[in-house]
C-alpha cells in the first residue's frame, strides 16, 4: 500500500518552505522508524534472555515516541517554525543513532533488531538530509 504523505502534501493549499518530496520521504522513514521501534521493543519482551534486552527495549520505546512526535510536526504547516523543525530534527537523528547502535549490538543474535536498526539508519538519514535543507 502506498504512502499517503506526499498525496497529502500536494493538496496542502498553501506554501510549504520545505521540498515537498524530501519533506514526504523524512515523515515516511520516521514513521516506518518508530514501527519498526515499537514492534522490536515488543519483540525483545518476548525474547528468553528479556532482561538483557532492557536497555534495548528502553531506547527502542524513546526513539519510537520521538519518530512519531517528529513525523507528526513535520506534517503541520499551518504557522510552520523553522527552529521547531530543526530542533526537533536534531533530537530525531541522535535518538535514531542511539537506537540504530542499540539494536545493532544485538543484531547476531535477533533479527528484528537487525530489521530496527536499519531502520533507525534511514530514519537518521532522512533527519540529517531534511535538517541540510533548513534555513
Amino acid at each position: 500500500m502506498p504512502s499517503t504523505t506526499m498525496p497529502m502534501l500536494e493538496t496542502y493549499p498553501k506554501s510549504i518552505n520545505l521540498d515537498r518530496a524530501k519533506l514526504a520521504a523524512t515523515i515516511d522513514a520516521l514513521n516506518d522508524c518508530a514501527q519498526a521501534c515499537t514492534a522490536c521493543a515488543d519483540a525483545c519482551l518476548s525474547e528468553d534472555m528479556v532482561a538483557e534486552l532492557t536497555t534495548c527495549v528502553r531506547t527502542n520505546l524513546d526513539c519510537a515516541d520521538i519518530c512519531a512526535t517528529t513525523a507528526r510536526v513535520l506534517s503541520r504547516h499551518t504557522g510552520y517554525d523553522a527552529n521547531i523543525s530543526r530542533a526537533l530534527l536534531e533530537a530525531c537523528a541522535t535518538a535514531c543513532t542511539s537506537c540504530g547502535d542499540e539494536c545493532a549490538g544485538h543484531a547476531d543474535k535477533h533479527e528484528h533488531c537487525r530489521i530496527c536498526a536499519d531502520a533507525c539508519r534511514a530514519g537518521e538519514r532522512a533527519c540529517r538530509d531534511l535538517l541540510a535543507t533548513i534555513s
